[in-house]
Formats: C-alpha cells, structure tokens, sequence
C-alpha cells in the first residue's frame, strides 16, 4: 500500500452500536402517543345564550365536567361566525336570541354540516321541538340546565352526528364506485363494439379477397396485399373497400322463378 493512500474507516465509530439502533426504530410509539393524546383530548363546546348569567352557569357546567368552551355567543349570528371559526365538537344554542334566533343559527350550522347542535330552551312545546329538528338539531334539553340531563344530550348529539357523517361518507364511496363501474362498462361496450367492428371488417375482407382470388386470377398473398395496400393509398377503409369489392364481384342474387 501506497502512502497515498489513506483508509476511509474512522478510528472510532460515527455512531455507537445503540445510536444505531435507535436510529433503526420505527416512530410507532410517537404516532401511538399522537393519537392516544388526540383521543384524549377534551371535547370543545360553543355556547351560545344571550343571557349573560346563564351562559356563565353553563360554561362553568361544562368545564367541571372536561369540555372545553371554544367560544361564547351572545346571539345568532355570532353562534355561526364562531362556530365556523372552531369547528367544536357540538354547540349547545339558545332557542330565543337576538339578531339571528336559536333555530336559524343551527339550521346554518346543520347545512353546512359543521357541528352538531343541541337546542337549549326554556319551554319544551311540541311545535317548538319540531322546529328544532326541521333545522337539524340532534337533541334538545330545557331549562334550567341539569348536568344529568345536558351531559347526555350532547353525547347523544355527537354520536349522531358521528353516525351521520359516517352514513353519508359510505353514501359518497358507493356512489364513487357506480360512478368508476359505469365509466368501466362503458369501456368494456366500446370494447366490445370495436371488436364487433372489426370482426365484422374481417369476414368481409376474407370474403372480398376470395373473390379477387376467384374473379380476378390473385393469389390469397396477392389479394389480400392488393386490399392492404389499395386501402392505405386511397385511404378507404377496408371495410368500404372489400364492399366494393363484394358489390362487383359478388354473386348475383338468383332470378325468381316465374314458371
């Protein structure tokens, strides 16, 4: 060995045995950590209520209880812009608010499919309820407000909405495969009708070029060179082309007999 030559190897190495290893394994248990810390997560609430008293009581309610209150409003309007803007898990609406009542605010929130919406009221009529759910409430609770009977109601409110959603995701995967099984059948009939097509040209060439082989003294080489080629330098399809030839050479339909 040459003195100018000089070993690439280190005289300790870059990383230990353990480095290495550690280097080696997978970040699964920091995904796992991720996830279990997203599952952990406390539950995020808008309150809307345009009591200022009430609406105190029950983000106190709710935040003894784990929830965590993203935003407070005050009316209609502001229930929407806010839960656009956080995107809660559910939002627990006043029915009677100024600006924009209780059942409009969740009717947009409903359509726009952004959270889950329980109706807060002080009156449990009928007429009212229905008004509630025609707007997409999931559930309602009334006043005054009891944890035992708030807490199950934006459970029950999430879980529908969960299955909801999940129904309309199974809905929009179903029709996406009709969509592709329809877009594959109409590939497999143009398929099929071009090879019908040229199954067709076939038979009326191999007849055209008996005829020529028949009629015009070709060989079987030579008639079906002359349809190839006349067919590339008049550009006339094959098929037009072995018509004619049929059309001229072709057999005469027999006379009927009058006797």
């Amino acid at each position: 060995m040459t003195n100018d030559m000089v070993s690439e190897t280190p005289m300790e190495p870059v990383l230990t045995d353990d480095e290495l290893k550690a280097a080696a394994e997978p970040d699964a248990p920091k995904a796992e950590e991720s996830r279990e810390a997203a599952q952990d997560r406390p539950r995020t609430v808008v309150v809307a209520e345009d009591e200022s008293v009430n609406r105190m009581d029950l983000v106190a309610m709710l935040e003894d209880n784990g929830y965590e209150v993203v935003g407070e409003a005050a009316n209609g309007e502001e229930a929407v812009e806010l839960t656009r803007k956080h995107r809660p898990d559910v939002v627990c609406m006043d029915v009677k608010m100024p600006r924009m009542d209780g059942i409009a605010a969740a009717g947009v929130i409903c359509d726009e499919n952004i959270a889950p919406v329980v109706m807060l009221t002080a009156f449990s009529q009928p007429d009212l309820v229905r008004q509630a759910t025609g707007a997409g409430a999931m559930a309602y609770v009334t006043k005054p407000y009891e944890e035992s009977k708030l807490l199950p109601a934006l459970e029950v409110a999430m879980g529908r909405f969960a299955e909801i959603n999940d129904l309309l995701d199974t809905v929009e995967r179903g029709e996406t495969q009709l969509k592709d099984a329809q877009e594959e059948v109409r590939k497999l009939e143009a398929q099929l009708k071009k090879a019908e097509e040229t199954l067709e040209e076939r038979k009326l060439v191999d007849r055209a070029k008996g005829l020529l082989m028949d009629k015009a003294d070709f060989s079987e080489q030579g008639a079906f060179r002359w349809i190839q080629k006349t067919s590339m330098d008049q550009r006339i399809p094959k098929k037009r082309l072995a018509m004619a030839i049929i059309a001229k050479y072709g057999d005469p339909k027999p006379e009927s007999n009058n006797d």
